[in-house]
């Protein structure tokens, strides 16, 4: 008898980055903050009001003054979102925790009306590539090899393409860099705590690190990343991904073949024959 394959174990532990969030500093929060900010601004330039918004987020409190009208929901695995109800909806800074990120925005495009915006904001692949590898290197230093301890992070060509496989209509990705500086790399894991953005990958270690981890890591560090001014970087690489619910009135591109005008001649310069 055949038995049925098992199931992969899920990337996240959904339950423990419960328990992080739960634990989070509020004014440890900038990320949420300027990803709020940066939907603001890109919303000015959109010739459109929205009047039935909805945003989900894992911390409502950053969005309620900005977004009075706003409905905020978790990032649960299932959206707490109608089909249909929506001209707006906002994934904000929960993406990279998605166990199943083509499915949320899926969700978020059937919770759209016609011609509706979605908007997301995500953490991009770069984002902590020097702690990422100063990590690495020194756990393969110590212990002599690798466990899960950043969670990785989508390319903004991969998450782009994420768009077009939940269905969404002119899809947009673009990056806005960002660089703080810390103390030193426990100052910048302690901040990544109380942004409640702890490890909770499944296969994390779930015995305390070696305190030697740390010193290495740190030596490591500032032999590779260290400013003149003697602090140390963590790059943050936000990914905004910007589609729209399909519609008739949406711009269509034109049938191979259907052009009634040359290159050349839209270029105004000399059409060359290619050599046979």
């Amino acid at each position: 008898m055949t038995q049925a394959p098992k199931s992969q174990p899920e990337l996240f532990d959904r339950q423990a980055l419960a328990i992080h969030r739960a634990r989070h500093q509020p004014e440890a929060l900038f990320l949420h903050e300027l990803a709020r900010d940066e939907v603001e601004d890109r919303l000015t330039l959109v010739n459109r009001t929205f009047t039935k918004p909805a945003i989900v987020s894992p911390f409502a409190n950053i969005w309620q003054d900005s977004f009075p009208d706003a409905r905020i929901v978790p990032d649960d695995t299932l959206l707490d979102l109608t089909p249909g109800s929506h001209d707006l909806v906002v994934h904000a800074m929960a993406l990279h925790w998605a166990n199943d990120p083509v499915g949320q925005l899926i969700q978020c495009r059937r919770a759209l009306s016609e011609d509706g915006l979605l908007l997301a904001i995500t953490l991009g692949g770069r984002t902590l590539h020097e702690l990422r590898s100063a990590l690495a290197e020194a756990e393969a230093a110590v212990s002599g090899g690798l466990s899960p301890r950043i969670a990785p992070m989508g390319e903004i060509r991969d998450l782009g393409g994420l768009l077009q496989r939940a269905g969404l209509a002119l899809p947009v990705a673009d990056v806005v860099p960002l660089t703080a500086q810390y103390r030193d790399s426990l100052h910048l894991m302690q901040e990544l705590r109380a942004m409640g953005e702890g490890n909770a990958m499944t296969q994390r270690m779930r015995h305390p690190s070696p305190r030697a981890l740390f010193a290495q890591t740190e030596a490591i560090y500032r032999q590779h990343f260290e400013l003149p001014n003697g602090k140390l970087p963590a790059t943050f690489e936000l990914v905004c991904l910007t589609g729209w619910s399909p519609s008739d009135s949406q711009p269509q591109p034109l049938r191979p073949g259907s052009a009634k005008t040359r290159l050349a001649e839209a270029l105004k310069v000399p059409e060359t024959k290619l050599p046979d």
